[in-house]
């Protein structure tokens, strides 16, 4: 069994020190900074600037990590779109993709593994709106990663990050929002993707009920703001994609009960492939 995890680290050193106490093969992260220089040399690291590039200051990125030294990873090379040529992985935004190839440790069958970060951006301003939206960076996401599908069936792929989106409505029951946000899925499952939770009850749903959320929702809360705690966190912003091949066979949880939340303001998805 292949043991993997995906978290946002919300830039923290704590959450290197967490992560290096968990039993997991490969860590899949988002807004993951430079880990403490005292235990960097426990993490199998892919190379590379700690940054995600656009107009703000970001020193912090997606990236995926060895915790298992028996489990070999085949990094794939991201590539700036604007610089990439055929066969490369040309990223749309450096920093928030990361992918590789990881070979099962008992079985040695491969699959390639995606890690992905969703950027909030800003309504153009002739739109006279403040708002922020991130559902336009999952899209840029889905492009650059359709390169690694390229077909219907015969791969192994396991997506899986911070999508700062929702799961089958919009903020406060706005339906626009919902329509945008199920393009995304269904997008997702239109190169080959499916969407593979986590869901109820695989980890602990929201309690009191928010308003927002359709009262038949599955969703499992996986980030809490700062005026929230894990106990009262609502909303599901993290989401695992897998190939049709292999949908069976992947086993998504949320491990967000308080007790299992550790530093970031997300909490751990726990992946597991049979």
């Amino acid at each position: 069994m292949l043991k993997i995890l995906s978290w946002n680290m919300a830039h923290r050193s704590d959450s290197w020190r967490w992560l290096k106490d968990i039993d997991a093969d490969v860590a899949i992260l988002q807004e993951a900074s430079e880990p403490p220089a005292d235990i960097a040399s426990c993490f199998d690291i892919d190379p590379g600037d700690w940054k995600t590039e656009g107009r703000k200051n970001r020193p912090w990125r997606s990236a995926l990590v060895g915790l298992n030294k028996d489990v070999k990873i085949d990094r794939i090379n991201t590539v700036p779109l604007s610089d990439s040529g055929d066969g490369d992985f040309g990223v749309s935004r450096p920093g928030t993709l990361a992918a590789a190839h990881v070979a099962d440790p008992q079985t040695a069958e491969r699959f390639t593994l995606v890690s992905m970060y969703a950027i909030w951006e800003s309504l153009h301003r002739s739109t006279g709106s403040s708002e922020i939206y991130a559902d336009a960076s999952v899209h840029r996401l889905i492009s650059d990663i359709s390169v690694l599908v390229g077909y219907e069936k015969g791969h192994r792929v396991i997506a899986a990050g911070d999508l700062n989106i929702l799961y089958g409505y919009g903020e406060y029951q706005n339906r626009y929002w919902e329509t945008r946000y199920k393009s995304i899925f269904d997008r997702f499952e239109g190169i080959g993707l499916k969407f593979l939770g986590p869901q109820s009850p695989n980890g602990r749903m929201a309690e009191p009920w928010p308003n927002e959320l359709p009262n038949d929702s599955l969703n499992v809360p996986t980030y809490h703001t700062n005026r929230q705690t894990p106990a009262t966190a609502t909303r599901q912003l993290d989401f695992v994609f897998g190939s049709m091949d292999i949908r069976d066979r992947v086993q998504t949880r949320a491990l967000n009960e308080v007790d299992q939340w550790g530093p970031s303001d997300h909490c751990i998805v726990k992946i597991e492939v049979a």
